[in-house]
């Protein structure tokens, strides 16, 4: 007897403990630090991941996968993430979820009137606050019934990806502070600081950022600051 009756598929419902259960969730961000924590945040909620580390990425993604949520990081090498949010928001059928995401919280707005349902500020690490940013945003028949079970523990992200974004970071500063990569640069570095809660690079980032672009000093500051921290990751 041949098998040819289609397979029956079980969905998966969510439960108290794992409130994403069912859900594939396709993160578009370039930070393999970031990316690391809601990894481990939708391990933990019960979602399944994708990842795009550039806008050309996610639209391949998009062209044969349809995810029950996006999100987003503003800054990409390749754009703005803006672009991307106002697309998927006019989609019909429309992507459930669609949030914006960036440690610069005066991308908010941008992220907000392109269309997004909301906003992960980084350093993305809360497990209740990942969770509720997504379920607000889910119609109700799909959200868990009953209460959900509150946990809320800090994600830490393998160091191994933070050093991943080190080096990333410092195969950009190569092309020189004239460069037109420095605005990407910044913002990139400023991502990093974040999730590692590193001060002295949220310094450096401002010193790329500033107007006019960086002076030769602030540039061979920022590049040994980079390097210094590559040398002390490749310890761990």
């Amino acid at each position: 007897m041949t098998d040819d009756l289609p397979k029956l598929q079980v969905v998966r419902k969510p439960t108290a403990e794992r409130p994403l259960l069912g859900l594939t969730v396709l993160l578009v961000e370039d930070s393999r630090h970031a990316s690391e924590a809601v990894r481990l945040l939708c391990l933990r909620s019960g979602a399944r991941i994708r990842r795009a580390d550039r806008l050309a990425s996610a639209y391949r993604h998009l062209q044969t996968y349809r995810p029950s949520v996006v999100i987003v990081d503003i800054g990409l090498p390749d754009g703005s993430g803006d672009g991307l949010i106002a697309e998927l928001a006019k989609m019909k059928p429309r992507v459930p979820v669609i949030l914006g995401t960036s440690g610069d919280t005066a991308l908010r707005e941008n992220a907000l009137e392109a269309g997004a349902d909301g906003f992960l500020e980084k350093p993305v690490e809360s497990l209740a606050h990942f969770q509720q940013a997504i379920l607000s945003s889910l119609p109700a028949s799909e959200r868990p019934q009953g209460p959900r079970t509150l946990t809320d523990p800090v994600i830490e992200p393998d160091p191994i990806a933070l050093r991943d974004d080190l080096f990333h970071m410092a195969e950009v500063l190569r092309e020189g502070p004239n460069s037109k990569a420095m605005p990407y640069a910044a913002h990139f570095l400023a991502g990093i600081a974040l999730t590692a809660h590193d001060q002295a690079l949220r310094d450096a980032a401002k010193r790329l950022a500033r107007a006019g672009g960086p002076s030769r000093e602030d540039y061979t500051m920022v590049r040994g600051l980079v390097a210094a921290r590559l040398a002390s990751s490749a310890a761990i």
